[in-house]
Parts: C-alpha cells; structure tokens; sequence
C-alpha cells in the first residue's frame, strides 16, 4: 500500500472539526428536518458522484447484483440514520443528541456478533455497559431534575440512539461492499440510494421540496460540503489508511466539538446530567473501541 500524500490523523482532524458543526446548521435551518437531510445527503451526492466517474470509469458496469442489494442495504440504513438524528435536534439538547448518535460503535458491536459471528470479550461487554449506564443517566437525569435542554428530551434522546442503530446498520451492511468498491464509487452508490430513501420520507410527509428562502439553501449546501465532504468521506477514506478502533475514537471529538458551537452559537446551556452522562457514555465507547483491537 502506498504511502497516502495526506496524513491521515489530520484527515481525521479536519473530518471532526466538521462533522462538529452539523447539528449547528441542522439548528439553524428552519426547513422540516427530513427536507434538510434530504438535501444534505442529495447535493453529497451531486458532489462525488462527477469525480466517482472520472476516476473511475465504468465503475457501474462491476456493480453485481449482490453488491447493489449490499448498497441499498446500506444505503437504506443510512437514510433512517440521518432522518432520525436530524428529527432529534428538534427535541432535545445538541450535546445529548450527538453522543447519543456517536454511541453507533456499541451496536457494530453487539451486531458483528449476532450477524457476523465475531468475537466479544469481556471489556467489549464492560464498555457496553458502561456506555448504556451513561445514556441511562443523561436521558433521565435532567428530565427529572428538571434542568434538561430541549422540549421532549427523552423522545429527542430516543431518536438519536434510533440514528445510533441505523448508523451501525450502515457500516455493517456497506463493510464487504467498501472491501470491493474504492471510495468515490461506494459513497456515490449509498449517499444516492439514501437520498432516494428520504425523498420517500419527505413526499410520504406531505413537505414541500421548494419554496425556502436563500438562506436555507445555503444551510443545505454547507451540510453537504462541510459534514458531508469534509466530513464523513474524510471519514471513509481515513480508514483505508488506519483502523477503525483509532478512527471510532477520534470521532468523539464530535460531541466536544458540536457542545462547544452549541454554548458559543447557540446559547445552549447542557444540565449537569447530560454533561455527566454524556462523558460516561465517551468511556464507554472508548473501552469498546479499543477492546477490538486488544
């Protein structure tokens, strides 16, 4: 394997900083948020979909029928995740919501081992408990103390771990096809199936596809360019070059990051149980990150 011209730790830096600032636009659109997701996801795709072909020509013609199904699957998946996560930041805190959709490692794990047949160890099993002690506390804390952000916490929390599962989906549906397609070809293939799913949801909600004011096209188009270039196909490429349990990990620097922007830009102050809970639930994810590679 050649050595990449990139570093891929500072791929990963830029990846972070901006995956940190989505739950911010998502925030500040005033678009439904299945319109926003859809957008973000079908101008991602506008975007690669020219350099897939360039790149690669006639990279189409080597998807089978067995790969397509694999796509779609994860394709799909990725649509739920984005429609759920996106629904979340309308009920509950940002610092809440994007720990709560980080905690995707723990279910690759509980479903590498129901579908994959891979090994759990027992720190596996401890970060998993951990981690979910932790959701525990931060989606019921401030509700009960009263000091939680948001006007349905417990729902918003619901749909972020919903956007968790769905995004565990993603990767385990798209891991043999990722093996086989390069880069540019495999996101191209999922982000248009994905934009196709939440098309559906959109239309199936009766919202209108146009109509917003510039400003929200704006929105829409720094989603795509910022957390979706920038972001996860950043994401994607890094892990050709390092492995997923660095990967995984850095990816906590998100809710950091996406706390931060909210307290500066959003005035959101998150109750001392989120913060709590969330920084249980980070340990966790990290002990069953790193339990993978032990």
């Amino acid at each position: 394997m050649t050595e990449p011209r990139v570093s891929p730790r500072v791929a990963l830096g830029v990846a972070v900083l901006a995956v940190s600032t989505s739950a911010i636009l998502v925030r500040w659109s005033e678009a439904p948020s299945a319109v926003a997701a859809f957008y973000r996801v079908l101008f991602t795709t506008v975007l690669v979909a020219p350099a897939a072909t360039l790149r690669r020509p006639g990279w189409h013609r080597r998807l089978s029928g067995r790969r397509f199904a694999a796509a779609t699957l994860a394709g799909l998946a990725l649509a739920v995740h984005f429609a759920a996560w996106f629904e979340s930041l309308s009920w509950t805190s940002v610092a809440a919501s994007v720990t709560l959709v980080q905690a995707q490692p723990l279910f690759v794990v509980a479903g590498a081992a129901l579908v994959l047949d891979e090994r759990v160890t027992r720190w596996t099993v401890a970060g998993v408990a951990v981690a979910l002690a932790g959701t525990v506390a931060m989606s019921l804390g401030d509700l009960l103390s009263g000091g939680a952000v948001g006007p349905r916490p417990l729902y918003g929390n619901g749909l972020a771990l919903l956007g968790a599962v769905a995004a565990a989906a993603y990767v385990l549906a798209g891991r043999s096809l990722r093996q086989r397609l390069p880069l540019l070809p495999y996101v191209t293939v999922v982000y248009a199936v994905a934009a196709a799913g939440l098309l559906a949801v959109v239309l199936a909600s009766g919202h209108r596809l146009a109509g917003y004011a510039a400003r929200e096209w704006v929105l829409f188009a720094g989603m795509a360019v910022g957390p979706g270039i920038l972001g996860h196909t950043l994401v994607n490429w890094s892990l050709a070059h390092v492995r997923s349990s660095l990967v995984s990990v850095t990816l906590l620097g998100e809710p950091v990051g996406s706390a931060l922007l909210a307290l500066v830009l959003l005035s959101e102050v998150p109750g001392v149980w989120t913060v709590a809970g969330g920084a249980v639930v980070l340990v966790g994810i990290v002990v069953t990150a790193s339990s993978r590679t032990a």
